[in-house]
């Protein structure tokens, strides 16, 4: 019971930060999401999966 109580803690915590990051930020928008901003998995240049946009075209270099 107590491993229940202190997952559903935790758990709870982290929906909320999420929650006031989202109520904090411009339009619920998170910054630099997109793929093809991080060199780590974008090594080759290429375009994002998702929205198509290429590091040159991305705003939150």
């Amino acid at each position: 019971m107590k491993l229940l109580l202190l997952t559903l803690a935790l758990l709870g915590v982290g929906v909320a930060g999420i929650a006031i990051k989202i109520w904090a930020k411009k339009d619920g928008k998170f910054a630099g999401t997109c793929a093809s901003q991080n060199p780590h998995l974008n090594k080759n240049g290429e375009p994002c999966g998702f929205c198509g946009k290429t590091a040159d075209e991305c705003e939150n270099r």
